[in-house]
């Protein structure tokens, strides 16, 4: 029995003695099936191929990446806290220099995951690090391909992490979360966003959509509440999914700015 891999998003699904018959987060119209038809892998050829790259991009902030490129091709969070560290987002692939590295940084308290395109390897990689519990919004259990007793489904808007905070964005996903951390950037706060929002290129901005493959728009109305929710929150920095794509710098400023950019820019 294995567990396939979604070449095409990374997730990982339950036990089987042969490839799922569909990838059901693919096949959803924020998501696609490459033309060349639905292919799958599993932990072992996965690790035949490709590691998983750490680079500090700040103090107490760690990103991972799958090299050579697979799947979405996100990086994720490993989070130095206070109360333990976190992981923010997932990858595919879970390799022993990870597993030995995360051992010498004093282990995982959380696994804190975005949205179901990142959901990936969540299972491995909690039971890789002790069973560490995984922090999912309910509204997007449906997309579990993979059960197990270390999800976490939580409701309402917020859920507190030690000193860390999950937000409830909704926008892309109806439960899809940011994570603010106060304690980084010496105090004044960062903000890891997932698909929540995008950093566009000139890390000036952050934009908003339904779906990023497909560029399906969100409206004016999920676009306010995503910034509206956030406000409360001081955060310097903005780390974004993908690769070089973070704000350094007047975080909260650049999300006003982005969500007026926006909507002024669909009001016609």
């Amino acid at each position: 029995m294995t567990h396939f891999i979604c070449i095409t998003c990374g997730t990982q699904f339950g036990e089987g003695d042969g490839p799922p018959p569909a990838c059901p987060i693919c096949e959803d119209e924020r998501q696609f099936v490459p033309q060349s038809g639905q292919e799958w892998t599993d932990m072992a050829s996965l690790g035949q191929k490709h590691e998983v790259i750490w680079s500090e991009e700040a103090e107490g902030v760690f990103s991972l990446q799958i090299s050579p490129h697979f799947g979405i091709g996100q990086r994720v969070f490993l989070v130095k806290g206070p109360n333990g560290n976190i992981l923010w987002d997932c990858l595919s692939l879970i390799d022993e220099p990870s597993k030995a590295r995360i051992a010498t940084m004093g282990d995982l308290s959380a696994i804190a995951i975005s949205h179901p395109h990142f959901y990936s390897s969540m299972t491995e990689w909690s039971a890789a690090c002790g069973g560490v519990p995984i922090y999912i919004h309910a509204n997007d259990s449906e997309w579990v391909q993979r059960r197990d007793a270390a999800l976490r489904p939580w409701t309402g808007e917020t859920l507190s992490i030690g000193q860390a905070t999950m937000i409830r964005c909704g926008g892309h996903f109806d439960g899809s979360c940011v994570l603010h951390c106060p304690w980084l950037e010496g105090g004044r706060g960062a903000l890891f966003v997932g698909d929540t929002m995008q950093v566009t290129m000139d890390r000036k901005f952050v934009s908003f959509m339904r779906s990023y493959p497909n560029l399906v728009p969100l409206d004016a109305r999920a676009v306010t509440a995503i910034s509206e929710t956030i406000r409360p929150y001081r955060f310097e920095a903005i780390y974004g999914a993908f690769p070089g794509r973070t704000v350094e710098s007047d975080g909260n400023g650049v999300v006003e700015r982005s969500a007026e950019r926006y909507r002024q820019a669909i009001a016609s």
